[in-house]
């Protein structure tokens, strides 16, 4: 008897060992920014104070970081591409699958601030060892798979601008260099740092409105394609990308943390209240913000390569010497500001990335170190594999074009282990108490999250069944295959504290 008592207080101990240990948060006490208004006196418990433009202003930020994941490269490859090949006729997509991800980004904020914990901290808290180490690792390479593109991204338009003398690895080794400004502007606080992504996402802004100048699109058929849903058997593909690359993995990591970067006071319904209104209304305005620069680059293409022979051929690496043919200098040549606009887009998503980084690790791995070396850390996981990617595929477009859709693969089989945990730990009391979501956001949420997996699932079929052939691949697939959705549907039974995946699994010791 005593034996069988002793054994089973195992296992508590050891909990509250853990939960005593310091926890890893995503900023300190004294990094946090406070919001003070004139009402901070009079309103208490539930009670949300009125809206101030001045609070707005101080809330404003987070959402603009998160909104850089909507305008990586990744992005603006799939838009040139969904342009030349499909004209205007997706932008309707484009807009609905921001929509999309701006849905999940709230989710993401609302847990980081009814909880004062983010994503990765509550994934280690919630599932049992084995699990949140494969989250971990699946995060981890999602991170790098998407890095790697931005990185990539960085380098051409490097290359751009310095007429060809950079080559791809140098401009990786330059483009590695970014997590030293993102230690010296850390140093300067969370203003600091919001206000250069907010240049950054100007610079890109001023670009390509410079290009859609140039280029002249049409109004009449851009506001069609927006307003208008088409779709042929010979866009789909080029649909499904447009929505794929949209929900990025680390990105639903990253913003449940970057909310954090506030002072709320979680005893406070009110205030916690309050907080999710500001983020919900300045991440709107930063996805919309998006949503427009996306449509310029877009139309650009729509307007210059659609219906041409080189429609099927563009890509990042050779879409500045197609917009030169096609558009000429002008007072400043077309090439040069797409290489200004690419570079901003790849610099402001490779430094969310090392941010998003540092968060993902020190969530999952509960480490406390000092932030210079979890950027090195973090910065070392993406830079070495992207040398060896630069090193190896700075040949021809049609290799970099590979690496492309093996990274896009990469990242469409990771997404359902970010979405997955985000909705199942939203929807518990336990977790979110009053602040859970209701029934019919509940139910909306999973129906997008079920079209996005759904999508993506599509986009890996494909991409299998054209690349990998043979009897013995096939069964490595399948068997492959039936792991990951064996693990899917634990990890939906398991954040619901279901019983069934306890005998299921009985894995959580």
């Amino acid at each position: 008897m005593y034996p069988n008592s002793h054994e089973q207080s195992q296992p508590l101990l050891l909990k509250v060992q853990e939960d005593e240990k310091p926890r890893e948060t995503a900023y300190q006490s004294s990094e946090k920014i406070v919001v003070v208004g004139i009402d901070e006196s009079v309103h208490c418990g539930t009670e949300v104070p009125p809206f101030s433009w001045k609070k707005l202003w101080l809330f404003t930020g987070p959402g603009f970081l998160m909104s850089i994941g909507f305008l990586d490269p990744g992005n603006i490859e799939g838009d040139l591409q969904a342009g030349a090949i499909a004209g205007y006729s997706l932008l309707w997509l484009l807009m609905w699958a921001t929509a999309m991800g701006l849905l999940i980004q709230l989710l993401s904020a609302r847990l980081g601030v009814a909880t004062g914990k983010h994503l990765a901290e509550l994934c280690r808290e919630e599932y049992p060892r084995w699990a949140r180490n494969v989250l971990w690792v699946m995060a981890e390479f999602a991170l790098i798979g998407s890095d790697i593109q931005e990185v990539i991204g960085s380098a051409i338009a490097i290359r751009i601008l310095s007429n060809g003398v950079v080559p791809l690895w140098g401009g990786v080794v330059i483009t590695a260099l970014d997590c030293f400004i993102l230690l010296f502007l850390e140093n300067y606080g969370v203003r600091s740092l919001e206000a250069f992504f907010a240049v950054l996402i100007g610079i890109m802004a001023l670009s390509f409105a410079w290009m859609f100048g140039e280029a002249k699109p049409s109004g009449e058929e851009l506001l069609v394609g927006i307003l208008v849903p088409r779709l042929s058997s010979r866009t789909i593909q080029q649909a499904v990308g447009v929505v794929g690359c949209l929900i990025m993995p680390h990105n639903v990591f990253l913003h449940s943390a970057l909310v954090q970067s506030r002072k709320v006071d979680h005893t406070n319904k009110g205030r916690v209240q309050e907080a999710l209104n500001y983020y919900s209304i300045e991440s709107t305005l930063a996805l919309i913000v998006s949503f427009g620069i996306n449509i310029l680059v877009t139309s650009v293409f729509a307007k210059g390569f659609y219906g041409s022979e080189m429609a099927n051929s563009i890509g990042l690496e050779n879409a500045g010497q197609y917009l030169q043919q096609t558009y000429g200098g002008g007072v400043l040549p077309i090439l040069y500001i797409w290489g200004i606009g690419l570079l901003a887009a790849g610099q402001s998503s490779t430094i969310t990335g090392t941010y998003a980084g540092q968060f993902i690790m020190g969530g999952f791995l509960n480490l406390r170190l000092k932030k210079w070396l979890r950027a090195m850390i973090t910065r070392g996981f993406a830079i070495v594999p992207t040398m060896m990617v630069a090193l190896w595929f700075d040949t021809t477009e049609d290799s970099l074009d590979v690496l492309n859709e093996w990274l896009n693969v990469l990242q469409s089989v990771q997404i359902p282990f970010a979405l997955i945990p985000l909705l199942c730990l939203v929807s518990k009391e336990q977790i979110m108490g009053t602040f859970k979501i209701g029934t019919v956001l509940r139910v909306i949420s999973w129906c997008v999250a079920a079209l996005v997996t759904v999508i993506n699932g599509y986009l890996l079929l494909e991409f299998f069944s054209s690349e990998l052939n043979g009897m013995m691949v096939g069964a490595i697939v399948s068997v492959v295959t039936a792991a990951y959705v064996a693990f899917i549907v634990y990890l939906i039974l398991r954040a619901s504290n279901s019983a069934t995946a306890k005998k299921i699994l009985s894995l959580d010791s």
